[in-house]
């Protein structure tokens, strides 16, 4: 397993992310042996969020780091700060409350890593950022991340931390894919486009990528006549997603491997540090991610499975 580094964690970061919003307390030994067989590759942070499971998900994880004894192994992702039936939650109220309670849930008096789900572009970035510095500095929050925020917001987010003498975003969790999305998967979900990998490229800035292998995209159970998953047809059915499958399953035989870990190599080949959140569930799936964490692509490759080039690289 690689790991990168974000700054304030204080712990190396796996470049595979386990994710958890299927962890629920009737099913505890399911995720448990997940989180075991996680580990055992190499492993270890983990993603959950506040609303995850209406809180079995950090509950669950909590159980099962006080059971095994092996808190100080992990890095716990949490999210806070998401919307509700009444619109936007990113304040300092919320995020105090949200955090308080993911903490509680999950037995433990700090998190690694910790960002807002949402954003609420009519919040100005000074507030939001004095809440979260708040909770840096009594020891609650070790890195401060945005998930689903653009680069725009990011940037005059830690434009302001610079000028303030305040910590500023170290790492972002957009979607980002070899499948391109038509339109955001749920209200407020940002999806990697060529503008934020460029800015990423320029600021280095580490990428946690959600959705990392298009929700199965790529496995080869979708066709465009295959239409029964509504969710999968409305965000990445498109002609430029079939021919990037395309592209990757003729990669993928020149490479001995499967067009999903092929997929999966996209995401952790970018020239900026990536990790991919992934929702392996079973041991086939998480080997499947294991041997693709450890392909290497070059950006010419990149450049042809992503339509970016026309020039099929040497060997596909």
């Amino acid at each position: 397993m690689e790991y990168i580094e974000i700054a304030g964690a204080g712990k190396k970061v796996s470049r595979l992310i386990k994710g958890t919003d299927y962890f629920f307390h009737d099913t505890y030994e399911k995720a448990a042996t997940n989180l075991d067989a996680f580990l055992a590759i190499g492993g270890n942070t983990v993603d959950t969020a506040h609303i995850y499971c209406g809180g079995q998900s950090e509950e669950v994880l909590g159980r099962y780091m006080k059971e095994h004894g092996n808190r100080d192994q992990m890095v716990i992702l949490t999210k806070g700060a998401h919307h509700d039936q009444n619109g936007p939650r990113v304040n300092a109220d919320a995020i105090r409350k949200d955090l308080t309670e993911s903490l509680e849930r999950l037995q433990t008096e700090h998190v690694e890593l910790y960002a807002l789900h949402r954003d609420d572009p009519n919040m100005p970035v000074a507030a939001i950022l004095e809440a979260l510095n708040e909770h840096i500095e009594s020891g609650k929050i070790g890195a401060i991340g945005a998930s689903n925020w653009t680069w725009q917001r990011l940037e005059e987010a830690n434009a302001y931390a610079a000028s303030h003498g305040l910590k500023g975003f170290t790492f972002s969790s957009p979607n980002l894919s070899l499948a391109k999305a038509n339109e955001p998967f749920w209200a407020g979900c940002v999806s990697a486009d060529a503008e934020t990998l460029a800015w990423h490229e320029q600021t280095k800035l580490p990428l946690l990528s959600w959705s990392s292998q298009a929700r199965g995209f790529f496995t080869g159970r979708f066709t465009p006549e295959v239409r029964d998953n509504a969710d999968l047809v409305r965000v990445f059915y498109s002609d430029g997603n079939w021919e990037r499958l395309r592209r990757a399953g003729e990669l993928a035989a020149s490479k001995n491997t499967t067009a999903i870990q092929i997929a999966l190599a996209y995401v952790l080949n970018q020239s900026f540090p990536t990790c991919a959140l992934i929702g392996a569930q079973n041991q086939a799936e998480l080997l499947s991610c294991d041997e693709g964490s450890r392909i290497t692509l070059t950006s010419e490759e990149i450049a042809w499975i992503d339509l970016a080039s026309e020039i099929k690289p040497a060997g596909v």
